[in-house]
């Protein structure tokens, strides 16, 4: 981005068309400075990621009366420059005694108050803390600018809700630079203080919250092993040969790499191999090196033998089911990195640098690439699920009736209604689940509170187990009731890929069924809206009896009359009712 020039990126951005069906991702930019050179850099930096957003300004220094006004737009992001609280007071505020800035300080926070309570239903708030850093780098002696932005900023910390993300925008000057990011001209002629520089890298670093929230974050990191996991080549060098020990030049930086990827592991990213090599050298390091930090425990998949990397990467998708836009990939080499980007585009790929020193930055710099909004408990129990699926899969190639096969896992459904403590592994599940998604909304946890909360929602999550183990939270189904009419829509109805190919949707729609005619609901509409993804879930209301009414492309609405569905009887699925543990 920062090589790209400002003409190049009007340019560019023009170029992007989208679909009249397709649903803009509308952000608005609140602020009290001019950031409206921003528009071209924030739309593109998200459309080059094939995420169709639409940029709008509130009015200059309106950030207050904005924030009600725009509550419902999908981002808000808001400059409130410490600098322009008043003009000049950048300077002014050295002259300051200590009740005023106290008075100030109060004043301030309260404001802050509304904005925060305005934005409450806001799916994503990205508001840039408090920075007196660029009014006061040029001297050592501290300062009433700095003094009243610590305070708020440690307020702000105080009163951010989860959707709410404070943006530390010191580190986007600091990547920027600070003269870079400056610019004094046009600020005190026109109020625009940020450079065309700033808002590149601005733009750059906000990206994965708002990749994130449109289920855009990556969830695999795949190596290579030589010169990429460890130093030296293990088949020729031996299980001793090889480094990755703190106590060695070389092996340090190598012990750095698994450390970052470790911390990735523990918040539920995938890790995996893909390495021309033989498969007994490379579980002996795994098992038995003394100086090994992801150990065969923490490796979720492994493709280790002589086949080319583009066949084996395709195999992980498939197997993890997951996109190949889903996956970072480590190598050394510059043929097979270039072989990659060539064959497999949708891949991000990471080479190991020429100076080797380098290696962990580089890898730390896209670390952000795998951002989720929030964390549940299915993250910290990923790779165990997903080692879990692969014993499913090797016991059913043993049957040669799928239906057998079904039976024999022993599967049991637990069915949570309304439950508030599921909110952000529900919030999360909208946030990334792309394939078995019937119209691919996207939630915040704060959303899914007001509709748990709503009397006209009803929120219903569904865990599922078998023999090999438990998958946790993997399906969710919101439904807006019409009391007067008796009626209900499907909202969303989603699944994690991990129980696809169960029967387990029909299972949880023969519930939601029961349940509507408990309450005397007559009729249920429903939609399928297509993504580049989902298109095996195209017909799925067709299968539960629902009527297709109208279409336009290739969306689909349906309405079912209760009385006409057939449910479909899988008593081999135990359901439950309970509270999770």
């Amino acid at each position: 981005m920062k090589d790209i020039k400002y003409s190049e990126i009007l340019r560019l951005n023009k170029e992007f068309t989208f679909d009249e069906s397709v649903r803009l991702i509308e952000i608005r930019v609140l602020s009290n400075v001019s950031v409206q050179q921003s528009k071209e850099i924030f739309e593109f930096t998200l459309r080059s990621e094939s995420v169709p957003a639409k940029v709008y300004y509130g009015d200059y220094d309106n950030i207050i009366q904005d924030s009600l006004k725009y509550q419902t737009s999908n981002v808000v992001i808001i400059f409130w420059e410490i600098c322009n609280i008043s003009d000049g007071f950048e300077y002014s505020s050295y002259l300051l005694d200590k009740d005023y800035i106290n008075k100030l300080i109060e004043r301030i926070k309260q404001n802050i108050d509304l904005v925060f309570q305005n934005l409450k239903a806001t799916s994503l708030v990205l508001f840039n803390r408090f920075s007196a850093l660029l009014f006061s780098y040029p001297t050592i002696q501290s300062n009433n600018l700095k003094l009243i932005a610590d305070q708020l900023n440690q307020y702000l910390e105080e009163k951010a809700t989860s959707t709410i993300k404070l943006i530390d925008i010191d580190k986007v000057i600091a990547q920027a630079g600070v003269e870079r990011s400056l610019n004094l001209r046009f600020y005190f002629s026109s109020k625009a203080l940020y450079s065309i520089d700033f808002f590149k890298t601005y733009a750059q670093f906000v990206k994965p919250y708002i990749l994130a929230a449109n289920g855009k974050a990556k969830k695999a990191l795949i190596f290579d092993c030589d010169n990429t996991l460890w130093g030296g080549i293990v088949g020729e060098d031996g299980i001793d040969g090889i480094e990755m020990s703190v106590k060695t030049k070389n092996g340090k930086i190598f012990n750095q790499v698994q450390s970052i990827a470790l911390a990735l592991n523990q918040k539920g990213i995938l890790l995996g191999l893909c390495s021309k090599n033989n498969v007994k050298d490379v579980d002996e390091v795994l098992n038995n090196h003394p100086d090994i930090l992801i150990k065969n425990e923490y490796i979720t998949i492994k493709k280790v033998n002589w086949n080319d990397k583009i066949t084996n990467l395709r195999e992980i998708a498939s197997e993890l089911n997951i996109g190949l836009d889903s996956i970072v990939f480590v190598d050394d080499s510059s043929f097979e990195v270039n072989l990659v980007k060539e064959r497999l585009p949708e891949i991000k790929i990471i080479q190991v640098p020429e100076k080797l020193y380098e290696y962990p930055i580089s890898l730390l710099k896209h670390f952000d690439l795998f951002y989720n909004l929030s964390y549940s408990r299915e993250d910290k129990q990923k790779t165990e699920i997903y080692k879990q699926q692969s014993l499913r899969e090797v016991e059913k190639k043993s049957f040669a009736n799928i239906d057998d096969y079904l039976v024999s896992l022993e599967l049991c459904l637990t069915v949570f209604k309304n439950d508030l403590s599921l909110t952000a592994r529900l919030s999360q599940m909208t946030q990334k689940t792309n394939q078995f998604n019937l119209t691919t909304k996207r939630y915040t946890e704060t959303e899914i509170s007001n509709f748990i909360s709503h009397p006209d929602y009803v929120v219903f999550g569904i865990s599922v187990k078998d023999k090999f183990g438990d998958n946790g939270v993997t399906g969710l189904c919101i439904l807006n009731l019409d009391k007067d009419t008796y009626s209900v829509t499907f909202d969303v109805f989603l699944m994690s890929c991990r129980i696809i190919g169960r029967k387990i949707e029909y299972a949880f729609m023969d519930h939601l069924v029961s349940y509507l005619k408990e309450n005397n609901v007559k009729t249920a509409s429903a939609s399928y809206i297509p993504t580049k993804k989902n298109g095996q879930v195209s017909d799925f209301y067709a299968n539960c009896f629902f009527n297709e009414i109208s279409s336009i492309d290739e969306s689909k609405n349906y309405v079912l009359n209760i009385t006409e569905y057939k449910p479909h009887n899988l008593d081999y699925i135990k359901i439950e009712y309970g509270e999770i543990n």
